[in-house]
């Protein structure tokens, strides 16, 4: 497959036949569609149980922006081009009610007033300059919503998608949900979304608004637009944070400002508008996944609840898949580097003009209440581990060979004003809520054609593949998809979908039309493979939990044969299941919490538990009784011991129970299938692109420039990626954000400390890690995970 081609010419046009049977995709026939986003039954089971019946999942879908004359009350041939315009003027818009004087009577601003608020001292200011001030400060958080020209929006906004995108579907059995939630008395509805693309605050609420559902209030991150667009996007139902509510508590400035954001929350809420909450930080952003800007929203949500402005509110996890975002490169340094102005409108156009245009889905995941969560929450208890550092150092240095019986710490404090202000509990009620609620986003989210096709080119067919090939892996990999309970953005013939999602990676492919009439694809070599790895990015969560087993069962025959052996030896290897176990839990608390996005409510060793049914499930490990021990189907003298029958489920782990000594000698062989060596290599290369840079951090230790800021390592760290990629073409491990992620790591694993200063904080090398053997033994550890 890597010789050239006879033709040496290559392919521009797309043939129509070339010699292979076409059928159609089974599995996206309506009953073997997986219906996604079930609320999670451990945390919220009565919300499990409601809004929610077994017809929804029948319902088909619906493609938004497909708006004709049966939209409208009208008929005719005028009526049939002028469409757009009369359906959003049919569109029902609640006029907002001016809430300045009952914000100025709020507790809130009262408390400033009589200079009782938090952190103020003394007599409070006169009540003339506080209207003045406060006016203002609602100024910058809203502004008042004009119907005309909401709708007048709304119709260039219809012309516009239509434009970037082939369709927008929609499952009308999730909007039956939302609808329902909509109905229940005094509780708004707040969608917490992924964030894909700066489109994604205009794309749902006039979603939501074509649907009957109302204005949808957008909570947006002010820092990424231009102040012309802020102003545009306040009118339309937007929401900014003031800049003085992010300053430290003991500052006074930020007094007054949160006291407004936080009287205009409770009114907003009051009159049962929805709110959207973006749970993650704008793409091209470099930090942790989960926003605090978002997180610092739903702190203010959870504060209406606890002082009794609302009984409850439905939470709606919101999942988003587009085949191409008409905003977003790989890399996306400018989408955050520089804010948002008008211009992108004329580029996200110049994009779908030239044909680049692709699909988009929106997933609603099943609403659930508040009240519920939190109350579930706290019956749980609230420990919150041990540090990555007290878990994992002593290990990778050799000195422990049992793994701390212990959680690894997942909590994480963004440092912003409205967080801080929040009571312990509920800071981190709010921090548990975000990785629950971001968690099922990701889990709703539809797979779309172009990850697929990017995962199977950069992890499965790096050095080229017969498109006849290739739409047979498409379909495979496909149903794998489906299989697994995630959803797929696209149906219909399956050479139809391949062309499209090799039409929409053109830029990183290249295509050479053979004399048989077959065509041959190669993934260019150079920087456009990290356009295929953020496209294949989408499909690590489907596979995530069998890549973590994969790449633990390749560190577990590092060190007995040699990777490049042939798969047959390396079945012959008796793996335990207590060391299948340990190795998958180093790999966990390796990993970054952003990447695992592990629910508060899954403890990590029932997730290594997990791991281990996939493997056997998929296919990849098979039972093997070891000598000497009772057969596994032998069940007759198992039992619980005494100590098992009060736990909770939540507290069950094998490392707890009386039968350890069994479950633990349990072994398993690589299965000697066909498919399995092809399958296992794709599992791991998953995850070899953040792990690669993981281990050239390590490497980089001896290189690198110290002390220095955390902003300025990282900048050094990605310089060293680069270069490593011009010289073994590896440039699906040279994103800024995996940089980024490796000094966060391993600043949690001790490697690097932090020490404050004049100017801020800076990072130092610790003294444990200055031996060139100590700085070896941290890469040899990471890279046992790793297969070629």
């Amino acid at each position: 497959m890597g010789s050239k081609p006879q033709s040496n010419k290559e392919a521009s046009m797309w043939p129509k036949g070339f010699g292979v049977k076409l059928e159609t995709i089974t599995p996206f026939l309506g009953k073997y569609r997986p219906f996604v986003g079930r609320c999670c039954q451990t945390c919220t089971p009565k919300s499990w149980e409601s809004l929610f019946h077994k017809n929804i999942a029948a319902l088909g879908f619906y493609n938004v922006i497909l708006v004709t004359e049966e939209n409208t009350r009208y008929r005719g041939w005028l009526v049939r081009r002028l469409c757009y315009f009369l359906c959003a003027m049919d569109w029902k818009i609640t006029p907002t009610p001016d809430t300045g004087e009952k914000i100025l009577g709020s507790k809130w601003i009262q408390e400033i007033l009589s200079g009782r608020a938090p952190g103020g001292a003394g007599e409070g200011p006169k009540p003339s300059s506080l209207r003045r001030d406060v006016q203002h400060i609602l100024g910058q958080i809203q502004a008042s919503i004009y119907p005309f020209m909401l709708r007048i929006f709304s119709w260039a906004l219809l012309k516009f998608l239509n434009c970037i995108f082939l369709n927008v579907q929609l499952h009308q059995g999730q909007l039956a949900m939302v609808r329902q939630a909509a109905q229940v008395k005094d509780t708004p509805l707040i969608f917490l979304s992924t964030h894909k693309s700066c489109l994604d605050g205009l794309l749902l609420p006039f979603l939501l608004l074509s649907q009957g559902l109302g204005v949808l209030r957008v909570a947006w991150e002010p820092q990424s637009y231009s102040p012309a667009l802020r102003a545009l996007l306040r009118h339309l139902g937007g929401l900014f944070m003031p800049p003085e509510a992010n300053f430290f508590l003991d500052n006074p400035k930020g007094i007054l400002p949160r006291a407004v954001l936080s009287a205009a929350i409770e009114q907003l809420l009051a009159s049962k508008q929805p709110l959207l909450i973006f749970l993650e930080d704008p793409p091209g952003a470099v930090g942790p996944r989960l926003s605090s800007h978002g997180q610092a929203w739903l702190g203010l949500v959870l504060q209406a609840f606890r002082e009794g402005t609302i009984p409850d509110a439905a939470l709606v996890p919101v999942g988003i898949g587009y085949d191409l975002a008409p905003d977003v490169q790989h890399a996306g340094p400018w989408a955050s580097s520089c804010p948002l102005g008008l211009w992108w409108w004329a580029l996200a156009v110049f994009r779908g003009l030239r044909g680049r245009r692709g699909c988009a889905r929106i997933d609603f995941a099943q609403p659930f209440s508040l009240q519920e969560y939190s109350v579930n929450t706290w019956s749980r208890g609230r420990s919150k581990g041990q540090s990555l550092e007290q878990l994992l150092l002593q290990t990778v240095l050799g000195h422990w060979s049992v793994l701390p019986d212990c959680e690894k710490q997942q909590e994480w404090t963004p440092m912003s004003g409205p967080f801080m202000a929040l009571e312990e509990e509920d800071q981190l009620l709010v921090s548990r809520l975000s990785r629950h609620v971001l968690s099922a986003s990701i889990a709703c989210s539809a797979v779309m054609a172009t990850a697929v096709m990017a995962a199977l080119l950069l992890h499965r067919h790096r050095e080229g593949v017969f498109l006849s090939r290739l739409l047979e892996n498409f379909s495979w990999l496909t149903e794998e998809t489906l299989l697994r309970g995630f959803d797929v953005g696209f149906s219909g013939q399956l050479q139809d979908l391949v062309m499209h999602g090799l039409c929409l990676l053109h830029g990183s492919l290249s295509l050479w039309l053979l004399p048989q009439g077959d065509v041959l694809v190669l993934p260019r070599a150079g920087p456009t493979l990290a356009q295929l790895a953020f496209h294949s990015a989408a499909l690590l969560p489907v596979f995530l939990c069998e890549a973590v087993g994969a790449c633990a069962v390749r560190a577990l025959l590092a060190g007995r044969v040699p990777p490049e052996g042939p798969w047959e030896l390396q079945g012959v290897e008796l793996l335990s299941q207590r060391e299948l176990h340990r190795q998958t839990l180093l790999l966990l608390h390796l990993l970054p919490q952003d990447l695992l996005l592990l629910q508060p409510c899954q403890s990590s060793y029932f997730y290594c538990q997990e791991v281990l049914d996939r493997l056997i499930q998929c296919g990849l490990l098979v039972a093997e009784e070891a000598p000497g021990t009772r057969l596994t189907c032998d069940t007759g003298n198992w039992r619980f011991g005494e100590k098992m029958l009060w736990r909770s489920m939540e507290d069950f782990s094998d490392s707890d129970s009386d039968y350890e000594d069994g479950t633990d000698s349990r072994c398993f062989k690589l299965s000697q299938q066909l498919r399995c060596p092809d399958f296992f290599l794709f599992l791991c290369r998953l995850l070899s692109p953040l792990l690669t840079a993981f281990a050239r951090a390590a490497a980089f230790l001896h290189q690198g420039k110290l002390p220095d800021t955390e902003a300025g390592y990282t900048q050094q760290l990605h310089q060293f990626l680069l270069k490593k990629a011009q010289e073994d073409g590896s440039f699906e491990s040279t994103d800024l954000s995996q940089a980024h992620s490796a000094v966060m790591t391993f600043k949690d694993l001790g490697v690097l400390k932090e020490q404050p200063d004049s100017t801020g904080s800076t990072l130092h090398l610790s003294p444990i890690f200055t031996t060139q053997e100590n700085q070896e033994k941290l890469e040899n550890f990471i890279r046992q995970f790793i297969c070629g």
